[in-house]
């Protein structure tokens, strides 16, 4: 049996600085062992465990989508010890990759329907791989409408910003870029909320399914939009990966009630977080 506690060597290959602060930055990681790449199979929504030598691991959801061949992408927000130490890391040094791990959306189960894509900030993460998914050729005619509404504080700490701008130009996916505030006279999107930008753009629940990862805070003003329009329970799916820890459900911290968020999670339809403590 493999043990899932040992990683997978990794090599950096490229490091992308995507915000005007710099404390989010995307790492583009190559398998050192073919087997391992071959191995790994991921789907977008999971997530894995970075860990560094001599420091320790973290749990960073997966930014690539399992169309991409021969990398993985992981954005980290700088904010701790270990990812502190991956953000002064360079290209070419070794890290570790354990996983993949969690469950993740649900796209095979919801094909033919349309998506509603909702990502606040750093989070958009998981949902820039379910883009990347869905725009596969022999993938997109196996979902209908896509629209997606993504937003950052300011247009300097949206992430992906070149792939944002080549999404708003195709006509097989509806993009709501939005910053809560700007001082950019040439700013062409929209300015407000993601929670009030959805209320805008989105108008029906017709054959629709909602996915939202974000800040908590987002996350709770965003439900109840989604639910006004004629979203039930079990067509609203959300990630609650900020609550990893161990990632295969051993260290007991990420639980809510009997559910292990890195095991049974960490996506959730919220019919099934309504059967839930009301602790996420």
């Amino acid at each position: 049996m493999d043990n899932p506690y040992l990683p997978l060597p990794v090599r950096i290959e490229k490091i992308t600085v995507e915000t005007a602060d710099k404390n989010i930055k995307t790492f583009r990681l190559a398998f050192l062992n073919p087997d391992d790449e071959h191995a790994f199979q991921h789907q977008p929504g999971q997530f894995a465990q970075l860990s560094v030598a001599g420091t320790g691991e973290c749990p960073i959801g997966i930014a690539s989508s399992p169309t991409e061949s021969g990398f993985l992408l992981f954005t980290v927000n700088r904010a701790g010890v270990v990812t502190t130490r991956l953000h002064e890391m360079e290209e070419g040094d070794i890290l570790g990759v354990r996983g993949p791990l969690g469950r993740p959306y649900p796209l095979r189960d919801i094909e033919g329907k349309n998506l509603v894509i909702i990502g606040g900030g750093f989070a958009f993460t998981t949902l820039r791989a379910t883009v990347v998914y869905l725009l596969e050729e022999e993938n997109r005619k196996r979902f209908g409408d896509v629209s997606v509404v993504y937003g950052a504080r300011n247009e300097g700490m949206l992430l992906y910003r070149e792939e944002l701008a080549a999404w708003e130009k195709r006509p097989d996916i509806n993009m709501h870029i939005t910053v809560d505030r700007t001082e950019d006279p040439n700013w062409k999107y929209n300015v407000g909320f993601v929670p009030a930008i959805t209320e805008q753009k989105i108008v029906s629940a017709k054959n629709s399914v909602a996915i939202i990862c974000g800040p908590p805070i987002m996350i709770k003003f965003t439900q109840p939009v989604l639910e006004k329009v004629g979203f039930p329970p079990e067509a609203i799916i959300m990630s609650l990966e900020n609550r990893m820890k161990c990632g295969i459900g051993m260290c007991g911290r990420c639980n809510v009630g009997p559910q292990f968020v890195c095991k049974d999670g960490p996506v959730f339809t919220l019919a099934e977080l309504h059967a839930l403590p009301a602790e996420y």
